[in-house]
């Protein structure tokens, strides 16, 4: 009986060892493909370079250059190459305006693949050869080898009612009616200008089609050491940092918020806006340019320092029509929309929107010392994900959403 045994115990020995290593392999690829869509839906920000710039961040998760990049089979493999014996295939993202043709759900979708500027959602196959032990003895398994797929499918979410790591700049809805662009017309260029009182009422910027007050959410952590117009600056450059603490980085709809103490609106006749405005002004002409404008030093301390950890956008030029924009999205806002600029009370969010900051007129950069604190920027509406947030508390029908996995 034991002689008998021991071929049939090495035999199920050797199928769970195999069966154990495709399934490894499995989760690898799958793992990968999962990188590969969410690092290209991130890139889908409703541009017509939109899926090239995707595409080439998928690409990017299995770059192994500097060792880091997503492989298989114990991560000893690097996926997209051949050893000889194993080969794996990683096919370019194919892009689609729906979830349901993403994955496979929609029938009337035929391939479902979108165009350019309406791609919102992307899916990832990716296949591998995996090796075989046991099963290489047996006459099903005499290549000693077998071929494993993965397929990953990610795309830009709902609207969300908490955004994270956006622009705290409220400006008031132009019609509360309306209740996806408030009263904002996509592709429309508006000047920003910072919100003060009396007259004379400051003119829009060269190429503004009129001009929207603006006011600074209080989001100043006092709880580290970083002073408040390093904080503004860095706000301006990348958006409200993340945190442990939500009420510091993140924004809610129908949430009642307060102006920043500092940045507080001031006579229209002053023609100076605050040092915490100018700023927050200097963090955004990072988007634009690697080193810091001349009116920058007298409201951010050590600025020239500060100012090297941000990566200008690569596509400066002013636009009209968004779809040629071809950067890093390094120029897209996302800001609250309020009821009506209140400095003195609460301001109610009624929903987030998405511009486009346009450089100064006849220029490729920020105007910082502009005494009125303006900048053009191109009302998008919401065409690309925001870096995090959260679905629940509102019943937003329009809005920005994050990038999330369909499976």
């Amino acid at each position: 009986m034991l002689v008998l045994m021991v071929p049939v115990v090495l035999g199920l020995m050797g199928f769970g060892l195999d069966l154990g290593r495709l399934y490894l392999v499995k989760g690898e690829l799958n793992q990968a493909a999962e990188a590969m869509a969410q690092a290209a839906a991130a890139r889908l920000i409703g541009t017509d370079a939109a899926p090239d710039n995707a595409t080439s961040a998928a690409r990017r998760a299995l770059d192994n250059a500097n060792g880091h990049g997503n492989k298989y089979n114990f991560g000893s493999l690097v996926i997209g190459e051949s050893t000889g014996f194993l080969a794996s295939e990683v096919q370019d993202p194919f892009y689609y305006d729906s979830a349901a043709a993403a994955i496979g759900e929609d029938s009337a979708a035929q391939g479902g693949e979108a165009a350019s500027s309406t791609a919102k959602h992307v899916r990832v196959n990716i296949s591998a050869e995996a090796p075989l032990l046991f099963w290489g003895v047996l006459s099903l398994g005499q290549e000693r080898k077998t071929r494993i797929a993965a397929q990953a499918a990610a795309g830009i979410s709902a609207p969300l009612c908490v955004a994270c790591g956006i622009e705290p700049l409220a400006i008031a809805a132009l019609s509360q009616d309306d209740t996806t662009d408030f009263g904002f017309t996509v592709g429309t260029k508006y000047t920003f200008g910072y919100q003060c009182t009396g007259l004379p009422n400051p003119a829009p910027l060269t190429g503004g089609s009129g001009r929207l007050p603006y006011l600074i959410l209080n989001r100043l952590n006092e709880e580290t050491t970083v002073e408040e117009g390093q904080q503004l600056y860095r706000i301006g450059a990348q958006g409200l940092p993340g945190s442990t603490n939500s009420a510091l980085s993140c924004i809610a709809i129908n949430a009642e918020e307060q102006v920043w103490a500092s940045a507080t609106p001031i006579q229209c006749n002053m023609n100076q806006v605050p040092n915490s405005v100018r700023a927050n002004l200097c963090g955004l002409a990072s988007r634009f340019q690697p080193d810091a404008p001349a009116a920058c030093p007298a409201a951010v301390t050590d600025v020239d320092t500060l100012v090297t950890s941000y990566t200008p956008d690569t596509d400066t030029t002013d636009l009209d029509d968004y779809t040629q924009y071809a950067g890093t999205g390094r120029r897209l806002i996302t800001v609250p929309i309020v009821d009506s600029l209140v400095a003195a009370g609460p301001m109610v969010v009624l929903g987030f929107r998405q511009f486009l900051v346009e450089p100064a007129p006849g220029d490729t950069t920020l105007l910082v010392a502009d005494q009125n604190g303006r900048f053009n920027a191109l009302y998008l509406g919401s065409v690309a994900p925001v870096k995090q947030g959260r679905f629940d508390g509102c019943q937003a029908t329009a809005g920005p959403g994050k990038v999330v996995l369909h499976r």
